[in-house]
């Protein structure tokens, strides 16, 4: 079928965390939210009709995981990736981040160090932090507009006694890179050489433009399948983050064995009772609207570079292989991080993600979510460009 990706959904006081905390996280309800990742988009029709028939049951309870569940998920990486996934090495989890988390205090120690590579998902500071271990960054560099590794610092961190884990963010959120398999094997055999856990968020592995391809770290070689844990997941892909569910990928059985364990003892080991329902749906009936969705998607990353370069020049956004979000370079308007927050929830009426929350040295940077409707996001433009040219 075709689906309609203009369609405007009004998203208001739907219990919708991207609308209805704009108050709590922006100080006003008068902005377009184009933060948090979450698309303005109705998922897959098979998902919403599997929903549908599940909701007509009237029965909820406690749920199983069929061996349907995870064959969905591994026919998927097989077909997508060609990565061919050891069932018996696979967990589920409510998501990827509570899965970065708790494997970071199973396979660390408090007061260990765990590398990142910045700007990335604010969330890898958080869960460190919030672990007890210490955030080492490999900041990344830029050459003309582009990001690169700066492998020679990553080596030295990584060398540090006190590393014992490195998270790596594949694709790259904020900056959208398609990691290439060159620079996975460095990253990867750097680690290795080190002792140093790879933990790989791959969340964003099916949101990928431009001929590009995502190479799941595990694949590499059979040295990186028995050292890489993979954290995998359909919700970015089918905006299903509601309804709570991921995939960890181990090496062997005991880590799988010691996550799983840890989670039964606090009793979290089911799914909702729809949120199995529509991930099987997603993976076996999804593909289609994925392909009509990334076509849409890759032309709003064009309609804001050419709208940008046309008319506000000031403002440099990134053209992502990955992720439906954009990487605005906003520092030739001179601001500091606190005025181009102000500025853009005040003056152009904007609810974006703060740069510095992505790599906290950095200055003059904005995350703009492209997932919604071509006319939200002609809106959006709009504003901005009147708000930059009022300077």
């Amino acid at each position: 079928m075709v689906y309609n990706f203009d369609e405007v959904i009004d998203r208001s006081n739907n219990r919708s965390s991207k609308y209805d905390e704009r108050l709590k996280k922006f100080g006003t309800m008068d902005v377009i939210p184009l933060w948090v990742a979450d698309m303005d988009f109705r998922t897959a029709q098979p998902i919403i009709d599997a929903c549908m028939e599940k909701a007509k049951e009237g029965i909820w309870g406690y749920t199983s995981r069929p061996d349907s569940y995870y064959d969905a998920i591994i026919d998927w990486q097989l077909r997508r990736n060609g990565w061919n996934i050891d069932k018996d090495k696979v967990s589920w989890c409510l998501g990827v981040v509570p899965a970065m988390s708790v494997i970071m205090k199973l396979f660390s120690e408090k007061g260990d160090s765990v590398l990142i590579q910045t700007p990335v998902y604010s969330e890898f500071y958080d869960i460190t932090e919030a672990a007890g271990r210490n955030v080492v960054e490999n900041q990344l560099v830029e050459v003309d507009g582009a990001w690169e590794i700066n492998f020679e610092d990553f080596e030295k961190k990584a060398k540090d006694p006190k590393v014992k884990m490195f998270l790596l963010c594949s694709p790259h959120n904020p900056l959208g890179i398609v990691w290439t398999a060159s620079q996975l094997e460095r990253m990867f055999e750097i680690c290795n050489d080190n002792d140093v856990l790879l933990v790989s968020d791959e969340i964003h592995s099916d949101l990928i433009f431009h001929g590009t391809r995502h190479i799941p770290t595990a694949t590499l070689s059979p040295k990186a399948a028995n050292n890489v844990i993979s954290c995998i997941s359909g919700t970015k892909t089918f905006n299903l983050a509601g309804l709570q569910a991921s995939t960890t990928v181990f090496p062997n059985v005991e880590m799988k064995e010691a996550f799983d364990q840890y989670w039964m003892s606090m009793d979290v080991h089911r799914n909702n009772a729809f949120s199995s329902v529509a991930m099987e749906a997603a993976f076996n009936e999804g593909e289609e609207w994925l392909e009509q969705l990334l076509t849409y998607i890759s032309a709003n990353f064009d309609y804001v570079k050419d709208y940008c370069d046309k008319h506000i020049p000031k403002i440099k956004p990134n053209v992502p292989d990955a992720t439906y979000l954009m990487w605005l370079d906003c520092r030739e308007l001179g601001m500091t991080n606190e005025e181009l927050c102000e500025f853009f929830i005040k003056e152009a009426k904007l609810g974006l993600n703060e740069g510095y929350t992505f790599g906290r040295s950095l200055t003059g940077f904005m995350r703009l979510n492209t997932a919604c409707p071509r006319s939200v996001l002609r809106q959006a433009m709009k504003q901005l460009e009147t708000a930059v040219n009022r300077l």
